[in-house]
């Protein structure tokens, strides 16, 4: 295990980062207490230091069995957590979940009895409300930053427009801007490379990517004999595309020429996109997560990765696909004598 900077700050994390989401039995398909632990103590033991929650997980189990975990060593690890969805306990609430002051700040204290900390590494806004305004939601983290609940602040799931504007108002402010941005983000899902990505770069913003694996797609689960079902066979996951099926067998194909499993591939693929993803995996077993563990012995080729993504005609649409298939139009018979440094992102 290797570590990365988060973004624009000077903290280091490990190259993965642990998805606590599947740490309890609540919602069905989770793991007991016991078996999150040996999930947590191999990824330690292999140099993992980052870890993702949510205040909401497991119905808060994910947040308890965590603090229990990391207790009398709480300061070796980095640990995120998020806030926004609505309270299941206060379903009738209308202040019991989304972005507001309120909200936030009892969410917060809520993780941290949960966490058995004083104070949270990162804090992600989880999902954009539409309802609450940049300002007040930039000023209150700003607020529990200097209150040293809060380390550093993250963003999840919210237009690029929203976080760009918010960083921007933060900085004229000389408040605390967000150092990541976490997105789904696999073969199949590629929509984050048309707006969000390119914005990431300009900000310097980490990329933490969940559903890497695309919901367990690119392990082989659907596409190789003998295997179990899985919860992409479930009416609200949505049963895979013959595209996405297609891009699943070119994943085996590879992994079988390496002598690797299919999602030690899928989890090359994310990371030899760009240096600032930092992939987020859950596992509800000891043997899932030592084999995306083994991910970081190797790296797939050039050519594989130009195997991959030629299968689906990816789009980038409008306004980019517009802009960059006319660029006669704005530099006239010029474009290939300019020496230009940046990107056409």
């Amino acid at each position: 295990m290797k570590f990365k900077l988060l973004g624009s700050s000077g903290l280091r994390v490990s190259e993965l980062c642990l998805g606590t989401m599947t740490f309890g039995e609540d919602w069905g398909w989770g793991s007991s207490k016991e078996v999150a632990k040996e999930v947590f103590l191999k990824f330690i033991e292999n140099g993992g230091n980052f870890i993702d929650t949510a205040c909401n997980y497991t119905n808060g189990t994910s947040e308890e069995f965590l603090g229990e975990f990391i207790e009398g060593d709480r300061d070796r690890f980095v640990i995120a957590t998020k806030f926004t969805l609505h309270d299941h306990r206060w379903k009738k609430d209308p202040n019991a979940g989304g972005n507001h002051r309120k909200n936030l700040i009892r969410t917060v204290k809520q993780s941290l009895k949960r966490l058995r900390t004083d104070y949270i590494d990162l804090l992600y806004l989880h999902m954009w409300d539409y309802t609450t305004s940049v300002h007040e939601v930039m000023r209150t983290l700003d607020d529990l930053i200097a209150d040293t609940k809060i380390n550093y602040i993250g963003i999840s799931d919210t237009p690029a427009w929203i976080v760009a504007r918010a960083n921007t108002m933060a900085e004229v402010r000389g408040w605390n801007t967000f150092v990541a941005f976490q997105f789904p983000y696999n073969l199949s899902f590629r929509d984050p490379e048309r707006e969000i990505i390119p914005m990431c770069k300009k900000f310097d913003l980490a990329m933490t990517v969940w559903a890497p694996l695309g919901a367990g797609l690119y392990t082989g689960k659907y596409t190789r004999n003998n295997q179990p079902p899985g919860r992409l066979t479930e009416d609200k996951w949505g049963v895979p595309s013959e595209d996405r099926l297609e891009i699943a067998r070119e994943v085996d194909a590879i992994a079988d020429e390496i002598g690797c499993s299919s999602a030690n591939v899928a989890l090359n693929w994310i990371r030899r996109q760009n240096g600032l993803f930092i992939p987020i995996f859950g596992v509800t077993s000891v043997t899932q997560i030592e084999d995306n563990l083994r991910s970081l012995e190797f790296e797939i080729t050039e050519e594989h990765c130009k195997r991959l993504a030629d299968i689906v005609d990816f789009k980038f649409g409008f306004p980019k696909g517009f802009l960059l298939g006319n660029k006669d139009l704005y530099h006239g018979e010029t474009f290939n004598l300019l020496k230009n440094h940046r990107d056409y992102e």
